[in-house]
């Protein structure tokens, strides 16, 4: 079957959309147009374009035999801070106020419009890096790695407070909490990593950090490195915090309990030199 380039143009978009971050041999559009290198080459040049153009992602041409293209989820600039803004202005609103200066926050994480954008920030953020795996802590955390993980293309791993008998064999550690300082356990199955992987770190909510340092403490137990920290939410924090290479969305300033107030500003994400181009 023939297609039309307005046919294969639509369906090719879809198909690098659906595989972020998969190299895609010329040789399986050809195929599956029925079509030559040569005209399948133009077609991803004009996605290219337009991807770009409208802050969509990239692509990227990997030459030689083995080689093809790749397409990488990005975002413009402008994109991000009018986002940034408006979740900002909805994390404000003081109907948010929970018993204690806790923040009702499930409505968001919940929301599959605003996780999908939140995890394609955050993915863009390490877009290109070499990334095996997404690791968080159970629960409210699961959401936002399972996002980035959609857009990066790779695993998710999750680590629990308790064993799962389901899960097999774990490796447990303990930890101290950065807010409390009390000593807590981190669970995480023997299978869920290999033995050397890269993984980026993801919780919804970072005070001093201790749960991020907890997460770290366990990937040493499997030889694994960090290629990573993504946090929705940090909080201001007058004491020394444990992690510092980190990527937030936003800041958390200030929670006025009594005048039912909430302060918040945009993260770091803009001044830790996200690339927008």
């Amino acid at each position: 079957m023939k297609f039309r380039r307005s046919e294969r143009l639509i369906d090719m978009t879809h198909y690098l959309l659906e595989h972020p971050q998969q190299l895609v041999p010329l040789t399986f559009f050809a195929e599956r147009y029925g079509s030559a290198k040569s005209s399948i080459s133009e077609d991803l040049a004009i996605v290219k374009e337009t991807f770009e153009q409208r802050g969509i992602g990239t692509l990227q041409t990997v030459p030689g035999a083995a080689g093809g293209v790749k397409y990488y989820s990005k975002v413009s600039e402008a994109e991000a801070r009018e986002f940034i803004a408006r979740i900002c202005e909805q994390i404000e609103k003081p109907e948010r106020l929970l018993p204690g200066g806790y923040l009702y926050m499930m409505d968001l994480l919940g929301h599959p419009q605003v996780i999908h954008k939140v995890g394609k920030l955050l993915a863009s953020a390490y877009a290109g890096m070499e990334i095996d795996a997404i690791m968080t802590v159970a629960t409210k955390g699961i959401p936002i790695a399972h996002a980035i993980a959609s857009h990066l293309n790779v695993p998710v791993v999750v680590v629990r407070r308790d064993s799962k008998v389901t899960e097999g064999p774990t490796v447990s550690i303990n930890y101290v909490s950065g807010s409390t300082k009390r000593i807590q356990t981190m669970v995480l199955a023997k299978r869920s990593l290999k033995e050397g992987a890269k993984v980026l770190l993801v919780d919804d909510f970072m005070k001093a950090g201790g749960t991020i340092n907890g997460m770290i403490s366990l990937l040493e137990e499997f030889n694994a490195t960090v290629a990573g920290i993504a946090v929705l939410v940090e909080a201001e924090h007058d004491d020394e915090r444990l992690v510092e290479d980190y990527i937030s969305l936003v800041k958390l300033q200030d929670v006025n309990v009594k005048e039912q107030a909430i302060s918040v500003v945009e993260g770091n994400y803009f001044s830790r030199n996200i690339d927008f181009s």
